[in-house]
């Protein structure tokens, strides 16, 4: 894939990383974070891209935040940091052809960019919303999108990714995906 092309909805997948209750409630704007997340899982299934969440060893940390609980009930449970390591995971993107992923969750520094670093690696292009991830330390969140950006990562946020998944105002989810938009956290 050429770094400029678009990230679509018919390529693309949204994966949430472990946005779990212990979790949320140590991660800087967790609320907000997890709303955004709900925001792209909703314009998600609006538009049929393919979403997953999973959970990082729920016996400590806690089960999925309702919010994102409810909209995604199969959540499969890790002990490693990346995601990948969840074979579920990879055998949904390569199941459903998925050339492109979008990611959301928490942290920013250890699950989600261990992810993004893997998923680069296996060839996928990969997206960070950058308003949908948080780490305890707003720092370590930021230092962790600059290195993703330079591993080649987009770094976007849900309001764009939203759009470009519809990709134009003629089609019939347009309306759905813009009431989305104006849900602002």
């Amino acid at each position: 894939m050429r770094a400029t092309q678009r990230l679509t909805a018919p390529q693309g997948a949204l994966l949430v990383i472990d946005l779990q209750d212990k979790l949320v409630a140590a991660v800087a704007d967790g609320p907000k974070v997890v709303a955004n997340a709900a925001r792209l899982v909703r314009g998600a299934q609006i538009l049929g891209v393919p979403a997953q969440a999973t959970e990082q060893y729920p016996k400590g940390l806690g089960a999925t935040v309702p919010a994102i609980a409810e909209l995604i009930p199969e959540r499969p449970s890790k002990m490693t940091f990346a995601c990948c390591s969840a074979p579920q995971v990879l055998e949904q993107f390569y199941g459903r052809q998925v050339r492109h992923v979008t990611l959301a969750g928490a942290e920013a520094h250890v699950c989600v960019a261990q992810t993004a670093l893997d998923l680069l690696d296996l060839g996928f292009r990969v997206q960070v919303a950058a308003d949908a991830v948080g780490s305890r330390d707003p720092f370590d969140r930021d230092v962790a999108l600059r290195r993703l950006e330079a591993a080649g990562a987009v770094i976007s946020t849900v309001e764009a990714v939203l759009f470009e998944w519809c990709e134009t105002a003629d089609r019939p989810e347009f309306k759905a995906i813009s009431a989305l938009v104006k849900e602002r956290t």
